[in-house]
């Protein structure tokens, strides 16, 4: 049954530009599509005029159904999209939530952390949700490089659903998808969320320094340090990796920090030619979400003891009143730092074993595995593949591998399990599992001589003796597994 049959109708809360934008794009794939908003002139404006003063260009359809009336909005709706800025959702999802029932996906386009929570808004919606009334709605995140004004009149673009239960988020990227926009999708939707969060705050130094004169070789040191705050802060938050170098984390932060259409830049970009913090504001003429999302960010960055001195500084000049060169001066003047996380002698040990083609002394062992909640049978398992070789190779699958492919969640993050793996003795290195298809190529880049696994794999691998490679399958230790320790934990 295609999506269609399957909605009824969509309900938009929120008539900003995004929400407009969003409006028009569902109601030109011929759904129903009502949009709500508190303001009775704006609504006025709307369903007068077919337009937006804010989107040039815009025809918004007819059939779109505008009103004050939440309840006559979200009534039959199988899809809310929360689209009022970041500020106003919990205070939305609270006047809403007396008449949503628990069979509608609620779809966050809504970037921002809340002040006192540290709640991104998916969160922020959850625990409204759950207040009193107790719903268990599905909740999605959609995200990325995306401006209204682009938006609403089909320029192409893509974007990201994000959902914890996948095949929510493919429903999702089936509605949204459109000739005009690509959907993706991604299970990390607190990830999604914090890039669309802090993009902002980084959207706001580049204004600054473009105000101040600056040229792109500023604004290019800010935003890749600006992705690094972002990625230092959500590795410590359980985020996935690959998503800060995806569509929803420098996609978004490119898009944000350089875009004519962006208020955060535009607004730091007013700061930075001398006006106040409230007058900038002020002829935007609409919500900066990067000035409301600066005291939760701060919040979060020490409460995972993460620096973020671009963060920081944006603050010192937004709320500390500090003289804006001097805070950019200070950037500039901090201590010297290396850009590698790993050493130099670390980098050269794995480059020298590698590369060294020619030692025939050296015998090459790998593995696979996910190796969640790490026990003592996974290091008998090691040990042993250590023992029939002189290098261990670990080929650890990567979080969006376990969930698309192999149809599981971990408990330990990609990274957290990288770091465990690399503390055994036995371990040499850790690359990335990705894909089923990759061992054929890792056996001849790598120089494997023996492929090991685990012998309820017996038989499977045989093809690899083709390629050159002993293939090895180990006993496992039968007294413990993974599956029998999170069973037992369940318990």
């Amino acid at each position: 049954m295609k999506e269609k049959e399957l909605i009824h109708k969509i309900c938009i809360l929120g008539a900003g530009t995004w929400g407009i934008a969003l409006a028009r794009l569902l109601a030109n794939k011929k759904y129903n599509v009502s949009a709500w908003a508190p303001n009775q002139e704006s609504i006025d404006y709307l369903n007068k005029f077919h337009c937006h003063p804010k989107l040039e260009g815009c025809l918004i359809p007819s059939s779109i159904i505008f009103t004050t009336d939440m309840e006559t909005s979200l009534k039959d709706a199988d899809i809310i999209v929360i689209a009022v800025p970041s500020i106003y959702v919990r205070d939305t999802i609270k006047k809403a939530k007396q008449f949503i029932n628990e069979k509608q996906i609620i779809v966050s386009v809504s970037k921002g952390i809340e002040e006192h929570t540290l709640y991104t808004m998916s969160e922020v919606i959850r625990s409204e949700l759950n207040n009193e009334t107790n719903l268990t709605n599905i909740i999605v995140a959609l995200s990325g490089p995306t401006h209204a004004e682009e938006v609403a009149i089909d320029v192409p673009s893509s974007i990201v659903a994000a959902c914890e239960q996948l095949e929510y988020a493919e429903f999702i990227q089936k509605v949204f998808s459109s000739k005009c926009m690509r959907v993706y999708t991604n299970f990390d939707i607190i990830g999604v969320e914090v890039c669309g969060a802090i993009k902002n705050i980084i959207a706001l130094a580049v204004g600054m320094s473009s105000g101040l004169g600056y040229g792109d070789n500023t604004k290019a040191a800010i935003i890749t340090r600006g992705n690094a705050e972002i990625v230092r802060l959500g590795l410590k938050m359980g985020c996935v990796e690959q998503t800060f170098s995806g569509l929803a984390g420098i996609g978004d932060l490119i898009v944000t920090a350089t875009s004519m259409h962006s208020r955060n830049n535009m607004c730091g970009y007013l700061i930075g030619q001398g006006k106040s913090v409230d007058e900038a504001i002020q002829e935007i003429g609409m919500v900066v979400e990067g000035i409301n999302a600066l005291p939760a960010v701060l919040e979060l960055s020490k409460r995972y003891e993460v620096e973020m001195p671009i963060v920081d500084a944006v603050n010192r000049i937004v709320n500390g009143k500090e003289n804006i060169k001097k805070v950019v001066n200070s950037l500039i003047e901090r201590d010297a730092k290396n850009e590698l996380n790993k050493t130099q002698m670390e980098h050269h040990y794995e480059k020298q074993v590698l590369m060294d083609r020619g030692d025939l002394k050296m015998k090459r062992i790998i593995t696979y595995g996910t190796f969640d909640l790490l026990h003592y049978g996974h290091i008998n398992l090691l040990r042993r593949a250590k023992a029939l070789g002189d290098y261990l190779i670990v080929v650890l699958s990567t979080d969006e591998f376990n969930w698309q492919e192999k149809k599981k969640k971990c408990y330990f993050t990609y990274e957290q399990r990288k770091a465990l793996l690399e503390a055994i003795r036995y371990v040499d290195l850790v690359i990335p599992e990705e894909n089923w298809d990759q061992k054929k190529s890792d056996m001849h880049e790598y120089r494997v001589d023996t492929f090991v696994i685990g012998d309820d794999w017996k038989g499977q691998f045989d093809y690899l003796k083709d390629e050159g490679v002993e293939v090895v399958y180990l006993p496992r230790t039968p007294e413990i597994s993974t599956t029998q320790i999170k069973n037992d934990l369940h318990k």
